[in-house]
C-alpha cells in the first residue's frame, strides 16, 4: 500500500510540475525581457544582424529583446554563459557552426545537444579575396601558386578556430600556407596593405572594398552562389569541393519547454520575413534563411557529423 501511495504521490507531483510548467509556458514572455547573447563585438556584422532580428522580435513579442555582447574564445565564453542560465526562454543565444568547431577544437566541455534550436535566422557564405592588382585571376591561378610555393602564401581569416580559419584551411589543404588570424577587420586592412596574399572572409567584411575597386573576389566558398556577389562563381563551379555556409540562428538552454521555442520561433519567423530585416541583408550581406525549430535542429546535427569529419582530416579535431 505505501508503495502504490508512493507511486500514486510521485505521479500527482509529476502531473502539477507539468501543469505548472505548461502555465508559465502559456504565459511567456510575462513581460520579462528576452535576452540574446551575441559572441562578437559590437558593430560587427554579426551583431548589426542580429540588432536587427531582435527589433522584429520585440514587436512580435511584445517585451524588449536586449542584445548583449559576450565575447572571447572564439564563441566559448558566450556559449559557456547561455548554457548555464535557465531554460525558461529568457536567456538566447545568437548561434551558428562555431557551436561544432569550437567543441571539436576542444575550447568547450559541451557540444550543441547543450541547447535546443529555435530557428535559423540567416546563411552568409565565405569568399576568398586578393587585391585588385594581384597577378591572380581566377581562384586556381591563385591555389597553384600557393602549392608551387609552399609556405609564400599567406591567408588572412578572423581567428584561430573561426569558421574562416577552417573553410581556409579546407580550400587550401592541399598546399602549405600560412594561416593569420586577425582580430574584428583587421584581415582586410592587412590584406589592403599588402602584408598578407589573400583573406577568406564572410561577405560583410569585403562589399564595400569590393565596390571600390581595390579587392577582387575570386571564389564563393558556399553550396551556391552569393546574391551580393551574384557574378563570382563557387569554388565547387571551379572544381574545388568546398561548400562551407556559415548559418546563424537562434537556441536556448536545452530543457526549454517546447511551447516557449514555439513562441520564440514564431517571433524570430516574424522579424525575418519583414522587409527591413531582408534589405539589412542585401546591405550587410547575409541572406535572410528561416528555418523552424525542428528542421533547424537537424541542420545543427548533421552540420556537426560533417564539420567534425573535416575538421578530422585537416588535422584540427581535439575532441
Amino acid at each position: 500500500m505505501r508503495m502504490i501511495a508512493r507511486t500514486v504521490g510521485a505521479a500527482a507531483g509529476a502531473a502539477l510540475m507539468m501543469v505548472s510548467m505548461a502555465a508559465v509556458a502559456q504565459q511567456f514572455p510575462a513581460g520579462r525581457p528576452v535576452e540574446m547573447t551575441v559572441m562578437f563585438g559590437a558593430g560587427s556584422a554579426a551583431d548589426v544582424t542580429a540588432r536587427e532580428l531582435a527589433k522584429g522580435m520585440e514587436k512580435a513579442l511584445g517585451v524588449p529583446v536586449p542584445v548583449v555582447n559576450r565575447t572571447g574564445g572564439g564563441g566559448a565564453i558566450g556559449y559557456s554563459y547561455v548554457q548555464q542560465q535557465k531554460p525558461d526562454g529568457h536567456s538566447i543565444i545568437w548561434n551558428s557552426n562555431s557551436v561544432s568547431t569550437v567543441y571539436h577544437l576542444g575550447n568547450m566541455s559541451f557540444d550543441y545537444k547543450a541547447f535546443d534550436a529555435v530557428a535559423r535566422v540567416s546563411v552568409e557564405t565565405p569568399v576568398i579575396a586578393v587585391r585588385n592588382d594581384a597577378p591572380w585571376k581566377t581562384l586556381k591561378e591563385f591555389v597553384d601558386y600557393a602549392k608551387a610555393n609552399p609556405g609564400k602564401v599567406r591567408i588572412g581569416n578572423s581567428g584561430t578556430g573561426s569558421h574562416t580559419h577552417f573553410v581556409a584551411s579546407a580550400l587550401f589543404a592541399d598546399a602549405k600556407i600560412t594561416h593569420v588570424p586577425f582580430g574584428e577587420g583587421q584581415a582586410v586592412v592587412n590584406l589592403l596593405g599588402s602584408r598578407i596574399e589573400g583573406i577568406v572572409q564572410l561577405p560583410a567584411a569585403v562589399v564595400p572594398h569590393v565596390k571600390s575597386g581595390d579587392l577582387r573576389v575570386l571564389a564563393v566558398l558556399g553550396e551556391k552562389r552569393d546574391p551580393v556577389f551574384a557574378d563570382v562563381p563557387t569554388a565547387k563551379e571551379l572544381g574545388f569541393p568546398v561548400a562551407l555556409d556559415m548559418w546563424r540562428g537562434i537556441a536556448a538552454p536545452a530543457g526549454t519547454p517546447k511551447p516557449i521555442i514555439a513562441k520564440l520561433q514564431d517571433s524570430i519567423k516574424a522579424s525575418v520575413e519583414t522587409s527591413e530585416f531582408s534589405e539589412a541583408g542585401k546591405s550587410i550581406g547575409f541572406t535572410p534563411a528561416y528555418l523552424p525549430a525542428q528542421d533547424f535542429a537537424k541542420l545543427i546535427a548533421n552540420d556537426d557529423v560533417r564539420l567534425a569529419q573535416l575538421m578530422d582530416e585537416l588535422g584540427l579535431k581535439k575532441k
